[in-house]
């Protein structure tokens, strides 16, 4: 078995209020082993960019990492002061955010860019990170990428403007990509062109890569396993085809069935009742029961752990043995 290039133990994050300290993130571990794309999917406020901003390193005050470890190829980095954490950040890791023209500097050419981060990280002089950033712009699909590269983010469509921050996040050749929402902002055809080529990517240079979103159709087609969030913590995580024909844990199967069918017409979809409790007002016991169609005593007392659920692990009480 692979050895996993990222590993996330028991991750917790805190943010200190007036009001107290909130619980952001509580009890997550995942791993990513090179060239697995790992999904995470959950409503909006269920931790999903919260885990990416740590792994990272770019959880601000009032907010900290409380307790647990971010290991990238067996090197703690949660720990690192920020200096050091820059060299991580583009060189080992790359960030791909949901809003290109919020990652693009408008004052800058997309070829100053690229060249600026290719000789930040790599051992090339301008002349040799300018043709390399040319090819990144033709690796990403970008017509005319000779005289495109000499373009501002304002001249290019919103989906040529979102490779360009593809070939920005993986031109200094990192060795995990985080993926926050990357087509969120793009159009049906051109969010498909974009997940392609990033899945297209990750296999073809070993990238390991976490991609953020709140579309299970996304991670159906894109990712080799999944990780469900709810209210900062892992529902159920295991393997994709495995979750999406059969999830285990009632949350996820929510989600399934909000899914449009593709082989059958229906009249109304189905909906998951409430919305994510507030960090304020995170229930006792599994923060998913006030929702819960299959709720019962337990469900209400004590939070669960991950459980082994077959070919998933799933945080339900569902299926405790013994």
């Amino acid at each position: 078995m692979t050895a996993p290039l990222l590993e996330v133990r028991n991750l917790r994050v805190e943010f200190h209020t007036r009001r107290g300290t909130l619980t952001a993130l509580n009890d997550v571990s995942l791993t990513i082993a090179p060239g697995e794309v790992l999904g995470m999917v959950g409503e909006s406020g269920a931790g999903k960019s919260m885990t990416g901003a740590a792994i990272i390193g770019l959880i601000e005050p009032p907010g900290r990492i409380a307790a647990g470890q971010v290991l990238l190829d067996g090197r703690r980095i949660d720990n690192l002061r920020y200096d050091q954490m820059r060299q991580v950040r583009g060189r080992q890791i790359g960030a791909i955010f949901q809003d290109p023209l919020t990652t693009l500097n408008p004052l800058y050419t997309v070829g100053r860019q690229l060249v600026e981060t290719i000789t930040t990280h790599l051992p090339l002089n301008p002349a040799q990170a300018r043709k390399r950033a040319i090819e990144w712009l033709e690796m990403v699909g970008i017509p005319a990428a000779a005289q495109r590269i000499d373009s501002y983010p304002h001249e290019f469509s919103g989906g040529m403007r979102q490779r360009v921050v593809i070939a920005l996040a993986l031109c200094a050749e990192p060795r995990l990509i985080v993926a926050d929402e990357p087509t969120t902002a793009l159009d049906v055809s051109i969010q498909a062109q974009v997940i392609a080529l990033l899945k297209r990517l990750a296999r073809e240079k070993g990238t390991a890569m976490l991609l953020v979103t709140h579309d299970m159709g996304v991670i159906a087609e894109t990712a080799d396993r999944v990780a469900v969030m709810y209210a900062g913590r892992i529902a159920e995580i295991g393997p994709v085809r495995d979750i999406v024909k059969a999830p285990n844990h009632p949350y996820t199967a929510g989600l399934m069935a909000s899914i449009p069918p593709l082989d059958r017409r229906v009249d109304k979809l189905a909906a998951i009742e409430g919305s994510m409790p507030r960090l304020s007002a995170i229930p006792p016991g599994c923060a998913y029961n006030p929702r819960c169609p299959r709720v019962f005593d337990r469900c209400v007392r004590e939070r669960p752990d991950l459980l082994d659920a077959g070919t998933t692990r799933a945080a339900c009480w569902l299926h405790a043995h013994g």
